[in-house]
């Protein structure tokens, strides 16, 4: 056994208050099991009989937070059992996302989430305007630029690649390592690839399948059901790969084909970008406005700080983008271009530290549950 399995072992024996909660809430519910039609996490749930701590973490991380089994469950808060699967589940990813952090200790960092991103935000943008104004000329920087390579003329190619390709490629490792460990951590699911447990996963991926609950949404405002949160998160989902997919595009068009920018509006780079933009906006905002006037009984509250920092942290750089390519022809660019870019890598710093990484522990965790639903 490696190093690194004796450390997951050791570390996934440890429980805390939120796990050993879980564990009692588990029971009850499973004892009960009125909402195992509600979502996905219930059936899962049914299929077990004891709840180890991988399991349990499992189970969080399936959750995707829909608030039904709250608002249906004759147990919940103020009965003495105080049922609480969403504030628990909540809480136990949170802390899922520490224990699996790369490098080991990192995950302290989700303790003080809000103030990690809030910081990073401030650092890296006024890191990214000191030192574009350090190396430009004023005339330059303050003057509108325009033609091949305009975008070069405020901050050096060689610097965009030195910094944003650095802090991203420390995030991709990061956070592929926390995947393995995760999926350690959890179990693994052993046997040989199956395809079709793969396809529906990426299904549910793509289509949010659980924002839906048991099929009429969510109750993030009341007992009743909205499908707002599953359209919103789509917004920001599609809309953030739509920019990634814009950023993609514009390092082929630079570097395969010499297409330097900035690029015609019709081009796919700004096309990827603008409605990219768009719908991070959209979709950050609305979901913004969901955490504001939501019902807090099923909240964990500790948590929204660093949640509405991320979301806060998505809309500036999809809004800052869009201002970019409105005035990108102005003398206004140089200063919104280097705020843009600061932004763009305080998200890349932090990106392993910040609830971005559910989208990868949910993944894998939906993928497992795709396989205990077409046993071998």
């Amino acid at each position: 056994m490696s190093k690194l399995d004796l450390l997951l072992q050791e570390a996934t024996t440890v429980e805390s208050d939120a796990y050993q909660d879980a564990r009692r809430q588990m029971a009850v519910c499973n004892a009960c099991r009125y909402c195992e039609g509600y979502c996905a996490v219930f059936p899962a749930m049914a299929a077990r009989r004891e709840f180890e701590k991988a399991d349990l973490t499992h189970l969080a991380n399936l959750c995707h937070n829909c608030k039904g089994c709250f608002h249906a469950c004759q147990y919940a808060p103020p009965h003495a059992f105080g049922i609480n699967i969403p504030a628990t589940f909540a809480t136990v990813r949170q802390e899922s996302y520490a224990e699996f952090a790369w490098p080991t200790g990192m995950g302290k960092l989700f303790d003080r989430n809000g103030t990690l991103l809030a910081a990073a935000t401030t650092i890296f943008v006024t890191l990214a305007l000191v030192l574009t104004v350090a190396l430009r000329d004023p005339a330059v920087l303050f003057s509108a630029q325009t033609g091949t390579g305009a975008f070069f003329r405020i901050i050096p190619l060689w610097l965009i690649n030195l910094l944003a390709g650095g802090s991203f490629g420390f995030a991709v490792i990061a956070m592929a390592m926390g995947a393995i460990r995760y999926w350690r951590g959890t179990g693994g699911m052993g046997g040989s690839f199956q395809p079709q447990p793969a396809v529906d996963a990426a299904v549910d991926v793509l289509t949010l399948r659980n924002l839906g609950g048991g099929g009429h949404g969510c109750n993030d405002f009341d007992d009743s059901f909205a499908q707002h949160r599953r359209w919103l998160h789509q917004a920001m989902f599609f809309g953030f790969m739509l920019c990634f997919a814009a950023t993609s595009t514009g390092a082929v068009y630079h570097h395969v084909f010499g297409w330097h920018s900035p690029h015609a509006f019709l081009s796919l780079p700004v096309q990827f970008g603008t409605w990219g933009g768009v719908l991070l906006c959209i979709g950050t905002a609305g979901l913004l406005w969901v955490k504001t006037v939501t019902d807090p009984a099923p909240v964990a509250r500790k948590l929204m700080g660093g949640e509405y920092a991320l979301l806060g942290l998505l809309f500036l750089i999809g809004s800052t983008g869009l201002l970019l390519l409105a005035i990108r022809h102005t003398s206004a660019m140089g200063i919104m271009l280097a705020l843009h870019f600061g932004l763009v890598l305080a998200l890349f710093v932090v990106l392993p530290y910040s609830k971005m990484v559910h989208g990868i522990y949910r993944g894998i965790a939906l993928l497992r549950n795709a396989r205990e639903k077409r046993p071998a």
